[in-house]
């Protein structure tokens, strides 16, 4: 079993910057992939970014992407998202997830919520205006 447990959410004015950092531990040999996904009031839970612990690829939602860096630290079994430019919109609460290992061949939605099976708490990102 893989726990995941976030930080480094807050509050920041638009056009600041955070960086998040997802710190995961367990069966970690067991991660395929791991995302970001954020979820605003009122709105269904999207997906950010992902980076695959197979080969270090990496994908990013439209909105972000130029804005928002995956990267992670395989000693300390941490992924960071870090986060520049940010605007009102960015606002919400942010989950890591991992995606399972699996076997054979499989077609891979890197940023489908469906895909993914294990999930922090959350933390908070408040952009002000």
């Amino acid at each position: 079993q893989v726990q995941l447990v976030e930080s480094g959410g807050g509050l920041v004015q638009a056009g600041g910057s955070l960086r998040l950092s997802c710190a995961a531990s367990g069966r970690t040999f067991s991660i395929y992939a791991i995302g970001w996904f954020r979820q605003a009031p009122g709105k269904e839970r999207e997906g950010v970014s992902c980076i695959s612990n197979l080969d270090g690829s990496t994908y990013y939602a439209d909105s972000v992407r130029g804005r928002f860096t995956i990267s992670r630290d395989n000693a300390k079994n941490t992924v960071y998202l870090q986060m520049n430019d940010l605007k009102p919109e960015d606002t919400a609460v942010y989950y890591c997830a991992t995606k399972p290992s699996h076997s054979g061949t499989y077609s891979f939605i890197a940023l489908a919520t469906k895909e993914y099976d294990t999930w922090g708490p959350g933390t908070h990102v408040t952009v002000s205006s």
